[in-house]
């Protein structure tokens, strides 16, 4: 089933319901923008509210064992605790968005199936050290794109019309710039960042490794599943057949950080058409977050200087999402309000 079409006709027309409104055309700028946006996916001039749901896809990284990290990975397993309890930064985001939230585990080493609330969908319990081996087989990879799928499908049916990925992964930063760098065809030291907060000594080390992997991939298969499955990782895997799935049955996806756009690149790679349906949310502190935007032909929103992940800078755009629609829906035109347009 191929990407939905956008209907840009329906844009065009809540484009000229927006110069009706009682305001000056173009006084709310990029807030015009996002509700004409949201019009042509809805195909409505007067878009719906959003009922946004947000999934955390959790795994870890076998690359962890080359020393790229500032903690270690027992803390996959721990923040996948924190999130199912309510703790997490990304969990007071999506309570004050309205937003329901769900944890599922796509390859965590450790065993969460004791966690409550928590979903199980892994194959493996993290993937192998792809600086030595491919991260995972077909076979594990083609299951995570299929879970992500699975969990997109179960928002929706649920009444979800705007999908978020969020990410947890100790390591994951490394794999996305590996999988960032392949696909934009970037050097590895403008795309690695500082992670979760590693030193200088740690960084030259980082960006040393990604070399190594880039430089053995670059020589072999150029499909968006072969470079998944050499570097990984499980929820990078996930997160891209989530986003597959939400444009196949026509539901916007807001992108959060660098894993999330890392993943974006590889739906893309997979169906060019995704785009369509993807928002940016905020621009990562992490060095090739940018180059991953323009290479998706997308605009970040905000710039807060955030490297998180958890889906926390998608969330942190909620409520503006949904002031850029209620004023679109609500706000009275010159002729019902009986005011002189100019």
């Amino acid at each position: 089933m191929p990407v939905q079409a956008v209907q840009n006709h329906i844009a065009q027309q809540a484009q000229a319901y927006q110069d009706t409104l009682t305001k000056p055309a173009g006084s709310l700028g990029r807030l015009e923008d996002i509700a004409c946006w949201f019009a042509a996916r809805q195909n409505k001039v007067r878009p719906d509210p959003i009922n946004p749901h947000i999934t955390i896809f959790a795994a870890d990284h076998g690359i962890c064992e080359e020393g790229i990290s500032a903690f270690p990975s027992i803390v996959t397993g721990e923040m996948v605790k924190n999130f199912a309890a309510g703790g997490a930064a990304i969990n007071v985001l999506a309570k004050q968005a309205d937003a329901s939230l769900s944890v599922v585990d796509v390859g965590v080493l450790v065993d969460t199936s004791n966690i409550p609330h928590v979903i199980q969908a892994k194959t493996q319990n993290g993937t192998a050290n792809s600086l030595l081996q491919p991260a995972m087989s077909k076979e594990a990879c083609l299951a995570a794109i299929q879970a992500g799928k699975n969990q997109a499908t179960e928002a929706i049916q649920k009444g979800a019309n705007l999908l978020i990925a969020g990410d947890m992964g100790i390591g994951n930063t490394t794999t996305s710039a590996v999988l960032i760098a392949l696909l934009t065809h970037s050097s590895a030291s403008t795309i690695v960042g500082l992670g979760t907060g590693v030193d200088e000594k740690t960084y030259q080390h980082k960006v040393h490794i990604v070399e190594q992997i880039i430089s053995r991939l670059r020589q072999q298969d150029t499909l968006p599943e072969f470079y998944l499955e050499q570097a990984g990782g499980f929820e990078i895997a996930a997160i891209s057949g989530y986003y597959l799935e939400a444009a196949r049955q026509g539901i916007p996806i807001v992108i959060d950080g660098f894993i999330s756009t890392a993943a974006a690149l590889v739906a893309k790679q997979v169906e060019p058409d995704v785009t369509e349906w993807m928002l940016a949310s905020h621009v990562s502190q992490e060095r090739g977050h940018q180059i991953a935007l323009d290479h998706l032909g997308i605009q970040a929103l905000l710039d807060f200087q955030l490297r998180l992940g958890e889906g926390s800078g998608a969330a942190l755009i909620l409520p503006l999402l949904q002031s850029a629609i209620a004023l679109h829906r609500d706000m009275a035109t010159f002729e019902s309000a009986e005011v002189s347009d100019k």
